[in-house]
């Protein structure tokens, strides 16, 4: 159910990491218990970040909840697409990516959940 080239957090964010860059989103698990996502905030283009540090919000009709990077690196982007359809988070988690990072840490990511380990802790 979770992609194989993807790590995973304990808060369930998933990062793709390739070479220096990481590509950040939040998984299947986390959108089915928001519910309805109604918004994203992301940080701005430039902002310096360490694993586990908060960088932007999600609202659901639910609640909100704070999204934290699975490793350190600068922001590179952002996926302004979410401004207008923060329901994409919904329909396609694991393919909506919401910042993108040059990593400054590439070990950070071996500290990660694979697909297996995250699928049991979400059992």
């Amino acid at each position: 159910m979770y992609p194989a080239d993807l790590k995973y957090t304990n808060d369930h964010e998933w990062v793709r990491v390739a070479g220096a860059e990481a590509t950040v989103g939040i998984t299947d698990f986390a959108q089915k218990q928001l519910g309805d996502v109604v918004f994203v905030e992301l940080p701005e283009v430039g902002r310096t970040l360490k694993q586990g540090e908060a960088f932007g919000t999600i609202e659901s009709v639910k609640a909100v909840s704070e999204l934290f990077s699975p490793v350190s690196g600068v922001v590179t982007a952002v996926n302004g697409e979410l401004g207008s359809h923060p329901d994409f988070v919904n329909s396609k988690p694991h393919d909506t990516w919401m910042i993108r990072l040059k990593v400054s840490n590439a070990g950070e990511a071996a500290s990660l959940l694979d697909a297996t380990a995250y699928e049991a802790l979400t059992k």
